[in-house]
């Protein structure tokens, strides 16, 4: 009579259940579990790997009945002795070879020392290990995990196990859902082949049966959940140290970039220290100006990111033992040279080199500010002082006009290079203003008061060597009279603007015009380069040999008395406003409104008899006059 397919399945599945265990020992496989188990010598080989203990004696080839009982006997006892009930069964169930005894007794051993460690929140082994199936295939569309028998014959179960563990061995979205044998059959290759999980079933054990045997599949599906739960175990522990040396290479790390923040720090210290020990002042405010801009932009700049850099040290090297702290490894100490005490030696040194540095600069713009007080004042005084000589020269001329002229051409050559002097006077106060300089108790002179006594210096001897040259020069002219000398000097200094004592072509022109000598533009032209014999200037003696060649024989009496009558247009008295309308200079205008007899008028104003005045300085009659030609 044929076994039911379940006896069938399940000596097949603890057959290779069996054989696996046995494989250490690298015994011949059990063919029969009726026939290869009678003797007890497989069952107790079983039992020691099963317990990893021995057994003791047995008869290690038993040819009795008797032997072959006492041998089953003592691996039943064993298996009693570990608290595994047993129920209906003895020694002679197995060695006569009753089959369902034997698979029962079997799946006892299965249950006991394959499943049974099997748990998940207190439930049993069973309920344990179909829990941890339905919790590792729960996301897979199509895949129900329900119990151990119809739960698993499409072969999705399976693939979804292995592609939760190892997607890189399949893809379940790729797969024919309707391939039952197909999927079931890669499934059992992989997991033998990839995984190393004993082929403890078939396809056909699975696939397509109305009721897959429930012990052999919790026995197969054990060994998926101890092979993944291995993998598992490998991943943690793979996880773990690489933890260990994520945290160690982060350690190293933040050893190496201490150090070398570090070594960076100390090394610009260094030279920063090294620049200041070398550096030199040229004497300068400029240079040494410059260089305390730069002390102070280190101070703002560099030395603010060195106390940013030594916090963020001090606060490294804290995070670094902190770190190596959490996970009990050894504490980091720097090198001696990168410690922080080293550090806050260096940093103590720094300090007194900054105030070092600090006060020689400070010292040398001192001494450079007073060396420029006095080179300013020593150069004012001695300007000053020859000033003052200029002018107590001047104002101490006296006696032969010759002699004078001769003192003053000599003041003369004397003050013009005076002005090279004041320029480079302009130039220290330049400097003195650069560097801040407000007072100076060295002197009581200001470039601004040096350079306007200067100018007036300057045209005092002007003025004198003009009026000196003048005076020889009407000295010479022994035709001139003292009235027409003084107006045409007064005329001649009043259009030289520039008191050169020589006129431009337009001053000589508006001198002219201004006592009554005009001519057109190009006649002027021709006048002013035959007065000035071809230069560009008229001087004051070839003014005078001028006028006096063309008034000559022309300034009679009569003649002058017409003269004023015309600027009074025939009245017998002139105004001030007719004498300033004949364009007269004005200070001789002071003069005739001064000396001239005045009379009231009409109106209320005053005139002046010119008549009166006339007869009083020249001989004889006015009246009536010469005739003469007026330019």
């Amino acid at each position: 009579m044929a076994s039911p397919q379940w006896v069938v399945t399940q000596d097949k599945t603890f057959r290779k259940w069996l054989n696996s265990k046995l494989a250490v020992r690298q015994l011949k496989p059990v063919e029969s579990l009726q026939k290869d188990l009678a003797d007890g010598v497989k069952l107790i080989h079983l039992l020691e790997i099963l317990g990893n203990e021995s057994l003791g004696k047995y008869a290690s080839n038993p040819r009795l009945r008797v032997q072959k009982c006492e041998n089953v006997h003592k691996s039943l006892e064993f298996i009693k002795g570990r608290g595994i009930g047993l129920y209906n069964i003895g020694a002679e169930d197995i060695v006569d070879g009753n089959l369902k005894l034997i698979l029962g007794l079997i799946w006892t051993l299965i249950l006991r020392f394959t499943i049974t460690d099997i748990n998940a929140e207190g439930l049993t082994a069973k309920e344990g290990l179909l829990l941890w199936c339905q919790r590792k295939t729960a996301c897979y569309q199509g895949v129900e995990v329900r119990d151990f028998s119809t739960s698993w014959n499409d072969g999705l179960a399976f693939c979804a196990l292995l592609d939760i563990h190892r997607p890189d061995l399949i893809d379940f979205d790729q797969l024919d859902k309707n391939d039952h044998k197909g999927n079931t059959a890669l499934a059992f290759k992989l997991a033998s082949e990839e995984i190393g999980i004993p082929s403890l079933l078939d396809v056909e054990d699975v696939c397509d049966v109305p009721k897959p045997d429930e012990r052999s599949l919790m026995t197969y599906i054990a060994y998926w959940f101890h092979a993944f739960s291995h993998l598992d175990r490998i991943e943690t522990a793979g996880r773990r140290v690489e933890k260990f040396v994520e945290v160690m290479q982060s350690a190293w790390d933040m050893q190496h970039n201490f150090e070398k923040r570090m070594a960076e720090l100390l090394r610009q210290i260094s030279e920063t220290q090294k620049q200041w020990e070398a550096a030199t002042f040229v004497g300068t405010y400029t240079d040494a100006k410059q260089q305390s801009m730069q002390f102070s932009v280190y101070k703002k700049t560099l030395k603010r990111a060195w106390v940013a850099e030594k916090a963020d040290l001090m606060s490294l090297l804290g995070n670094i033992k902190t770190k190596l702290g959490t996970y009990g490894l050894k504490d980091y100490v720097p090198p001696p040279h990168l410690s922080l005490q080293n550090l806050d030696r260096v940093w103590t040194q720094l300090m007194q080199a900054e105030n070092k540095r600090s006060m020689q600069i400070n010292q040398k713009i001192r001494e450079i500010k007073e060396w420029l007080r006095k080179q300013f004042s020593q150069a004012a005084n001695e300007f000053a002082l020859c000033l003052n000589t200029v002018t107590m020269e001047i104002s101490g001329l006296d006696g032969d006009p010759e002699r004078q002229l001769r003192t003053v051409r000599e003041l003369h050559s004397n003050i013009i290079p005076l002005e090279l002097e004041l320029h480079r006077i302009k130039q220290l106060d330049n400097d003195c203003e650069e560097a801040n300089i407000e007072e100076n108790d060295h002197t009581v002179h200001s470039y601004d008061d040096l350079e306007y006594e200067y100018g007036l210096a300057k045209e005092s001897v002007t003025k004198k060597l003009g009026f000196l040259e003048n005076q020889i020069v009407a000295r010479n002219m022994t035709n001139l009279t003292p009235i027409q000398l003084e107006e045409w000097e007064s005329v001649f200094r009043h259009f030289d603007r520039d008191h050169s004592n020589t006129l431009q072509e337009l001053e000589f022109s508006a001198a002219l015009a201004s006592l009554g000598l005009v001519y057109d533009e190009e006649e002027m032209h021709e006048v002013f380069q035959d007065v000035s014999e071809g230069r560009s200037q008229v001087t004051f003696e070839q003014f005078i040999r001028f006028m006096v060649e063309e008034t000559e024989d022309q300034n009679s009496a009569g003649q002058v008395f017409q003269s004023f009558r015309e600027v009074a247009d025939g009245k017998q008295y002139v105004t001030e406003v007719d004498l300033r309308h004949s364009l007269i200079p004005d200070s001789m205008i002071e003069d005739l409104v001064k000396n001239m007899p005045s009379i009231t008028l009409d109106n209320g104003r005053k005139g002046y008899d010119y008549e009166k005045y006339m007869e009083s300085l020249m001989a004889g009659s006015t009246n009536g006059g010469a005739n003469g030609s007026h330019h």
